[in-house]
This record gives structure tokens, C-alpha cells and sequence, in this order.
């Protein structure tokens, strides 16, 4: 829920899929997105949504497009797998200036708390200009788990969320200030990267 005082923040949000973006199926990768960033941050929100096919230079030119229209965020979902058409890694390396790979180190790491076949996700995160790009999964279930970790079954942090870690990496390359929700996902920042509470 987004409360005044708080930077704006414009979002890219990304789905990926052949099928969904020729109407084949419901897409349900940027609904999932949507309300999970919506619960989890406390800033106001503006979302730049796209739904599109699995090819490479559409992939690129569209994460370009999203970071040059200022989203300091830009997350995508879909195209992470091994088949044939799943090319995002490469369409977002692609256009990177900076690889960030404990993003899909943490990610596996979650996802292999549930399936073995984890291993065969091949997500990237990448920094171009002052925007953190981040590809996810392309189920809603596991978007929700690799962002926000695994708790217990009395909501003690049991994995850590790769979310926790993007409101300091925003900082440090120039972006708004995020504030999270704790009940969702904590924001890990060094004290002295705190901002005081107004």
C-alpha cells in the first residue's frame, strides 16, 4: 500500500511467452507481479507492463525501452528454462553493462527448497544505466517465493528473498529510496544507508 512522503518509483514489469502474448493463454506473470510489488512496497507505484514473444531482439530492445523511460526497476518472467525458445538470459545479458549473478544464485537456491529440476533455471540479473533489470520465474507461486523467501510456519525468515537485496542495489546505483513492507519482504540496508523515518 504506497503512503505519501515516499519516492515514486516507475516499475518494468516484463512477461515473456509465446502462447500468452499471441492470446493462447491467460498471461498470469505480470497480475503476480503487479500484486506482489503492490503489497511488498510502501512507495507509490507506477507500472510500465509488457507482454511479449520469446524472441531475442524483442527481449532486448524492450528491456532498453523500459530503462530508458526511467524504471529503476525492471523485472521480467518467462523464457529462464532450457528449451529451445527460452532466451531471455541471453537477451538480457545482452543488453547488460553489469552482471549481477547472486540474484539467480539466491533464486536457485530457494527454488531448490521445492523441485530438483531448479537447476535447469537459468535467470540472470543485470545492471544497465541507473536501472536493475531481473529475470524471474514464470510461475506466479515461485515469482512470489524467489522474491520473498521461505519462512516458517510462524513467519521466521528461514531463507532470505533476493527482494531484500534490491533496495540497497537501487541505492547504490542512483535510484529512488524503496521502502518495503516488513510483513512481506524486509529491506536489508547497512545502517548507515537508513534513511530516518519522517
Amino acid at each position: 500500500m504506497s503512503e505519501v512522503g515516499f519516492d515514486p518509483v516507475r516499475i518494468g514489469i516484463v512477461s515473456i511467452s509465446d502462447r500468452a502474448s499471441s492470446g493462447t493463454y491467460e498471461d498470469k506473470g505480470l497480475p503476480a507481479l503487479k500484486d506482489w510489488l503492490g503489497r511488498a512496497l510502501k512507495n507509490p507505484l507506477e507500472f510500465e507492463a509488457r507482454l511479449i514473444p520469446d524472441e531475442t531482439a524483442r527481449i532486448s530492445a524492450t528491456l532498453i525501452e523500459l530503462v530508458d523511460a526511467g524504471c529503476s526497476l525492471v523485472l521480467t518472467t518467462g523464457g529462464t528454462g532450457p528449451a529451445l525458445r527460452d532466451v531471455t538470459p541471453e537477451a538480457t545479458l545482452a543488453v547488460a553493462h553489469k552482471e549481477m549473478p547472486g540474484f539467480g544464485e539466491q533464486m536457485r537456491q530457494i527454488s531448490l527448497r521445492f523441485v530438483p529440476t531448479a537447476i535447469l533455471s537459468r535467470q540472470v540479473a543485470v545492471i544497465r544505466d541507473q536501472s536493475l533489470i531481473i529475470n524471474l520465474p514464470g510461475q506466479p507461486k515461485s515469482i512470489a517465493e524467489t522474491l520473498e523467501g521461505l519462512k516458517d510456519a510462524d513467519g521466521t525468515q528461514l531463507v532470505p528473498g533476493i527482494f531484500a537485496a534490491v533496495p540497497y542495489c537501487i541505492d547504490l546505483i542512483g535510484g529512488p529510496y524503496l521502502e518495503t513492507d516488513d510483513t512481506v519482504c524486509k529491506a536489508f540496508r547497512p545502517k548507515s544507508a537508513v534513511r530516518a523515518a519522517r
